[in-house]
């Protein structure tokens, strides 16, 4: 897998239209990543429980994407690998009225990681400088001061020891057209369409922009961006399982050493 074409590189302004939301890579078939995948989350399964043990990190994941690019999905195909016990999803949608009471990074902190642990965001603190942008929420100078905020909680986050990774699930408009009309066409899946995406998929070229903004202020090393090509499913969750799995080996981590005394117990 090429790992570069999905990280965005730091401190530059890219062009979404630049990327091909249908690469594959070397791939060309689902089948060949099969195994690749299932290796992936085996490791991933590894690296969580050595992650618990050591109790020194902790691992934050963020997903973003236009509506139907794939988060539920990813969540559940890449995601099963942990064990439940350490990993905590949390879905963010339309604030509460207590949410709003509070600085828009107050329901986000809460949910960030402990030590040894793993939090997934399907949406996240950056909804607050896209949604928010697009439908002119607050005025301009209010979104354009989070983009600081952002970049310092995340900053925060990392001298805490939670390693953060950033994934935009990156589909074309002509992908994200015939996954609406999946939802129209197959009667279990009626209960997902939602009119109002409709609304937002009039919105596509603001959305491309706010996005692209995103990618040049809040991408550091520290919180690292990937623009995942996702039209195939099955390449996205190897160009995810991959970045976690590599993220994750580089905490060098270790199991703590044994009690004294160990080999004198005798079980009987």
């Amino acid at each position: 897998m090429d790992k570069q074409q999905a990280l965005v590189p730091f401190g530059k302004q890219i062009r979404l239209a630049d990327y091909d939301a249908g690469y594959t890579g070397e791939f060309t078939k689902k089948g060949q990543v099969k195994e690749l995948v299932k290796a992936n989350q085996a490791r991933m399964a590894e690296l969580q429980e050595l992650l618990f043990a050591e109790d020194k990190h902790a691992l934050l994941i963020v997903l973003q994407a236009m509506d139907a690019g794939g988060k539920d999905s990813t969540i559940r195909r890449v995601m099963e690998a942990f064990n439940p016990q350490g990993c905590h999803v949390v879905g963010f949608g339309v604030p509460t009225e207590l949410e709003r009471d509070h600085d828009f990074l107050w329901r986000i902190h809460q949910h960030t990681p402990a030590r040894g642990h793993v939090s997934i965001f399907n949406r996240s603190h950056y909804e607050d400088v896209l949604v928010v942008r697009v439908n002119e929420l607050v005025p301009e100078e209010v979104w354009q001061a989070r983009y600081e905020h952002i970049n310092n909680f995340e900053r925060l986050l990392a001298g805490s020891g939670v390693t953060i990774l950033k994934f935009y699930l990156h589909i074309s408009k002509d992908e994200q057209k015939q996954r609406f009309q999946e939802r129209l066409d197959r009667p279990e899946k009626n209960w997902k369409f939602n009119p109002g995406d409709l609304d937002t998929r009039t919105q596509w070229d603001d959305y491309m922009a706010a996005f692209e903004d995103v990618f040049q202020k809040c991408n550091h090393p520290w919180a690292p961006w990937y623009i995942v090509p996702a039209n195939k499913k099955w390449y996205r969750n190897l160009v995810i399982s991959t970045a976690i799995v590599e993220a994750l080996e580089k905490l060098d981590m270790r199991y703590p050493p044994a009690p004294d005394g160990l080999e004198d117990i005798v079980i009987e």
